[in-house]
């Protein structure tokens, strides 16, 4: 689905049928890099209400993506917007590249390193056997920089404003976990996880748990 304003009615071979974005539709959306979830619910409804010249349109999101995360953003619109626990239940898949030997406070590039960390002992086999650790039921800590809210405030709100945060650790499910060494200092990665993972957490608990730091 294209987010231009132009593009956003889908066009068909037979003109009769055309999706009920009012009455409920699914819009799959490859969320460019560095925009938000929120970003992109903005545009979608921006544009469906000046296509469908209506005043209202309830547009959501089933999950969001991190701001440096591309890739398939589901939305719901009308009455499908009922839909949204559903499929926000399902389980994911995650691609992405990892920083070896470094952390930063957010768990990913959005900040600069924080902390650098002995590197030379990890090789291709040390990350196979850490990420077994990881395998199955586990409970995973969100990183403080997250939407979650404390009390109706944002956690990465409160972070930025230097207050302490506190998150409780939650179950989540990997399914599957695979990485692949590239250098000394980088390897990419393969996940498939349980609605609820933070990928951030996961990479940057492979880092301790290799007595390194690692960041997404």
């Amino acid at each position: 689905m294209c987010i231009s304003d132009n593009h956003i009615l889908s066009k068909k071979k037979d003109e009769s049928v055309k999706l009920d974005f009012i009455q409920g539709s699914m819009i799959l959306v490859d969320k460019p890099l560095e925009w938000t979830s929120f970003d992109v619910v903005n545009k979608i409804r921006f544009a469906l209400k000046h296509k469908l010249g209506v005043k209202k349109i309830k547009v959501g999101h089933a999950g969001t993506l991190d701001p440096l995360a591309t890739g398939l953003l589901i939305l719901c619109t009308g009455k499908f917007t009922k839909k949204i626990d559903q499929v926000q239940g399902l389980d994911k898949v995650y691609t992405g590249h990892m920083k070896i030997g470094a952390t930063t406070p957010t768990y990913d590039a959005e900040a600069d390193e924080d902390q650098t960390f002995p590197f030379d002992h990890i090789d291709q086999e040390l990350l196979d056997a850490s990420t077994v650790n990881f395998m199955g039921g586990i409970e995973q800590v969100p990183p403080i920089y997250s939407a979650l809210k404390i009390k109706g405030t944002p956690a990465y709100k409160l972070a930025r404003r230097g207050k302490e945060v506190v998150l409780k650790a939650r179950p989540v499910h990997i399914h599957d976990f695979v990485t692949e060494l590239q250098n000394p200092q980088e390897a990419t990665f393969r996940v498939s996880c349980s609605k609820g993972t933070y990928i951030r957490s996961l990479i940057h608990d492979l880092g301790k748990s290799m007595d390194s730091g690692a960041y997404l």
